[in-house]
């Protein structure tokens, strides 16, 4: 890949995102101005509910598939995607199912309740549990049509029609006095974008060539190994993007977790860029691996990293300048979370310069170092929620977050320096 395709690669993929970010957050100032602290702090405990359960459903397959698509592409037998595919959709609905299952066996309605410290936490985490398959349906569809190459149409369905369905009835709810319904109304759409991308992935599917006598065939229990490392970094990570929340929960009201939410949507715009590259080199970097080339794969590295910093320091820095200001957009009681962004602001800041880390251990067959990576500094930002939170509430939950990444990054940087003599980081 050029330096040429890359960047126009990147940018495409960068422009599609920031109008999903601009449609997330018109729908998060719509919410603020319109809708009590209360609903747009149950929304948020679901969002977040939904996000680390669905890491435990999807068990790593939505990033295996894009591995498996690199490694396909190098061995000329990407036709041999559609079988792990339907494997792999195998696994989440069976874990979809046990979820469930020991969601209705062991956990009691009054005691989740008591922990949570309010009337109506068991409800939301069984309407979340119940909406699971969906989701995660939905997000290996997302990844699927991505490792088909299909990069535009699927951060179409990953920033755009995952958060228009939720804004257009958030409005008939207002409109009609239902606004009580916020969240049946977000969990819905997962329904809709399920059925709507697995045709999509269907189409797609019929329009590669018919299978040869290259084909690849994995096991399940091969493909679940695979997975699993990558699920393990998934939940860890989308633990360490939901986990403060829902502490914060337990020791702040929903109005609390209202203020900190918006702060954490300002923070990870800055991600954009990091994630919009990530998405155009991840199976590039699993075919440049398996065939060895160093060389290419280290000046890959070098201007994909130099491309994340570029845009996200112009982010960070009007983010940073104009954080009050920008705050104000979303109720004046949003201005209390400036030191929580400007905290947050500061780990996006490091996170940009240390490169596409994770997404290089998971894309060279390293599942299983960054697992154990981001489950250190998971470990490392749990204890830090719960001894900071207590006494500086929001302000303790975003410094546990710049402590712990500042900690994970700089350990998977060190290590790629040291195995592969790649410099990840900005250089």
């Amino acid at each position: 890949m050029s330096i040429k395709d890359l960047t126009q690669k990147s940018f495409s993929v960068l422009i599609i995102r920031s109008f999903g970010v601009l449609l997330l957050f018109g729908l998060t100032m719509f919410l603020t101005n319109f809708y009590s602290p209360e609903n747009v702090g149950r929304y948020d405990f679901v969002r977040s509910t939904i996000m680390v359960l669905g890491g435990l459903t999807l068990m790593g397959t939505n990033q295996s598939i894009i591995y498996y698509s690199g490694l396909l592409k190098a061995r000329k037998s990407i036709e041999s995607i559609r079988i792990i595919y339907f494997k792999m959709l195998r696994i989440i609905f069976l874990l979809s199912l046990i979820v469930l299952s020991l969601f209705i066996v062991l956990f009691n309605e009054s005691i989740i309740n008591e922990v949570f410290k309010s009337s109506d936490s068991f409800s939301l985490m069984q309407k979340s549990i119940l909406a699971l398959f969906f989701f995660s349906l939905t997000m290996l569809n997302i990844d699927t049509i991505r490792s088909l190459n299909k990069t535009i149409l699927s951060e179409m369905y990953r920033s755009l029609f995952r958060y228009l369905p939720v804004l257009v009835f958030a409005i008939i709810l207002l409109l009609t006095n239902n606004e009580h319904l916020l969240v049946e109304v977000y969990l819905s759409g997962f329904l809709l974008l399920s059925f709507l991308s697995s045709f999509r992935v269907y189409k797609l599917f019929n329009a590669l060539e018919k299978p040869n006598k290259n084909l690849e065939i994995f096991s399940t229990i091969e493909i679940f190994k695979t997975s699993f490392p990558m699920a393990l970094s998934a939940i860890a990570y989308f633990i360490m993007q939901s986990i403060d929340i829902i502490i914060l929960s337990i020791y702040e009201g929903f109005d609390q977790i209202a203020y900190y939410s918006v702060s954490v949507k300002l923070a990870m715009v800055t991600t954009l860029a990091l994630m919009s590259v990530n998405i155009v080199i991840a199976p590039r970097i699993a075919e440049i691996y398996e065939k060895k080339e160093f060389q290419s794969l280290q000046q890959l590295i070098k201007h994909s990293t130099r491309i994340i910093f570029l845009i996200s320091i112009c982010v960070l820095s009007i983010l940073f300048f104009f954080s009050e200001e920008i705050l104000q957009l979303f109720g004046e009681g949003y201005v209390f979370a400036k030191n929580a962004l400007i905290f947050l602001l500061a780990a996006q800041f490091f996170n940009s310069v240390s490169g596409p880390g994770a997404i290089y251990l998971n894309m060279t067959g390293r599942q299983k170092t960054l697992n154990k990576i981001l489950i250190t500094g998971l470990a490392i930002n749990i204890a830090l929620n719960f001894y900071l939170i207590p006494t500086h509430g929001i302000n303790g939950a975003a410094m546990a977050t710049l402590i712990s990444l500042i900690i994970w990054n700089s350990i998977t940087t060190l290590l790629i320096f040291s195995k592969d003599k790649i410099r990840i980081f900005l250089n």
